[in-house]
């Protein structure tokens, strides 16, 4: 059914690794489908906050995050499986969206926690992926018992 998928995690969010990553990796076994794992990292760029950090932070922060997502990701795929690793840069939702363009993604797998407050008035990653994405989209819901 879908050919293209990417799922969408965060390092350090447990949810996504215990959840959304194991629902992408089923999906793309079932099809026999591509997987992209992706994390962001936010952008340092141009912005005031660039100027405090060293030369060459960026490619060394990136070179850091691309090891990590290796590590995790590669751990739990079944046996001969494997996935492409993207490390995108800036707005969680943006770098999604891009990325599932750029990859020609039919299928974004994307976790989602219980929303807060906060996020009915700004608006979740994943609510915005859902609204801007030109292709499937999967939210893995977090359970009120796991939060």
């Amino acid at each position: 059914m879908f050919k293209n998928i990417l799922v969408s995690v965060d390092l350090d969010a447990p949810f996504d690794w215990e959840r959304t990553y194991p629902t992408a990796v089923a999906l793309a076994r079932q099809w026999s489908a591509r997987l992209d794992v992706m994390t962001v990292v936010p952008a340092f760029g141009m912005s005031i906050v660039g100027q405090f950090f060293p030369n060459g932070y960026e490619k060394q922060m990136a070179r850091v995050v691309m090891d990590q997502l290796k590590a995790k990701a590669d751990g739990p795929l079944p046996p001969g499986m494997t996935v492409n690793h993207l490390v995108g840069e800036g707005n969680v939702y943006e770098a999604v969206l891009t990325m599932a363009e750029q990859r020609r993604i039919d299928l974004i797998v994307i976790g989602a926690h219980r929303p807060e407050l906060r996020d009915y008035l700004l608006g979740p990653n994943a609510a915005r992926v859902v609204r801007h994405a030109n292709c499937s989209v999967l939210v893995v819901r977090e359970r009120a018992s796991e939060g």
